[in-house]
């Protein structure tokens, strides 16, 4: 669906973000887009869409350059920046004003989403609060139909029962023919949506991998009595030492995003590359 190849790109010749960076997104998928502050994770997503120029490589989305931002691409994908602007106008006269650019969007399926997400759809958006018009762009970008979405973190602003409501409206909107991307620093709230990471760091994707093949590769554990373990990266917790020790059943377990993802960045190479495709 998306394809990225040799793609360098940065705001300036003196301070390039990635060089030679390649990807590949598929349908039927959830992805989970981490890296630090600055690791270019909105930029990479800005990309994605077309709505910043790189200095060499491609993007290509279902086969078209994106930077040409024709109607079939931007007809076909949603992004939602981190702040989105809103006009001064309720949620139906969004609708109303932006629905007929997606031609596969469901004015039924915007207004349950609205009400699972408890936005009142006759309150001027502009004048709610900063989770509450996330929640409005969340309930619009999941009624479009559209085959990729792209969410520059969605979660931010949305309290806890608003995020268990996010997760469950994103996961009833995949099917195989879409993809969704996330990108946040709120590892958590992937936690049970995500079915592939991916990890953004020093100018390259360290890691690119399912949950599944991660979770056959590595376990995750807590051990509270520092017990010796063949662990390849701990950190201290209130709960003791939380460890990554390799998988040699290969039993699939649950994967502590947060743990993996600060093995990474910590550049703990037994984890990075016991995560390589083999």
């Amino acid at each position: 669906m998306v394809s990225i190849k040799e793609l360098c790109f940065g705001y300036s010749s003196k301070s390039i973000l990635y060089r030679d960076l390649n990807l590949e997104l598929k349908p039927g998928h959830i992805y989970g887009l981490l890296g630090k502050n600055g690791a270019g994770k909105t930029s990479l997503l800005k990309n994605m869409v077309g709505l910043v120029y790189a200095q060499n490589g491609l993007v290509e989305f279902k086969g078209i350059n994106v930077k040409n931002r024709s109607v079939d691409v931007l007809s076909d994908l949603y992004f939602i920046p981190e702040d989105p602007y809103f006009p001064p106008v309720n949620p139906l006269k969004f609708a109303k004003y932006h629905s007929p650019f997606y031609p596969k969007f469901s004015l039924d399926r915007f207004n349950k989403n609205l009400v699972s997400l408890e936005v009142d759809p006759n309150r001027t958006i502009s004048d709610q609060s900063f989770g509450q018009q996330k929640k409005t762009i969340i309930a619009f970008a999941l009624a479009t139909g559209v085959s990729l979405t792209l969410m520059d973190e969605p979660t931010n602003g949305l309290d806890i029962p608003s995020k268990s409501q996010f997760r469950k409206l994103m996961a009833s909107t995949l099917d195989e023919e879409k993809a969704l991307i996330i990108s946040t620093h709120q590892v958590r709230d992937l936690e049970s949506l995500i079915d592939t990471l991916i990890i953004l760091d020093k100018k390259e994707i360290k890691v690119n991998a399912s949950l599944d093949d991660i979770s056959k590769k590595l376990s995750f554990s807590r051990n509270p009595k520092g017990l010796e373990m063949e662990g390849i990266y701990s950190e201290d917790s209130v709960y003791g030492k939380t460890e990554i020790v390799p998988n040699k059943d290969s039993d699939s377990g649950k994967v502590d995003l947060e743990l993996l993802f600060n093995a990474v960045i910590n550049e703990n190479e037994l984890v990075i590359n016991s995560l390589k495709s083999n």
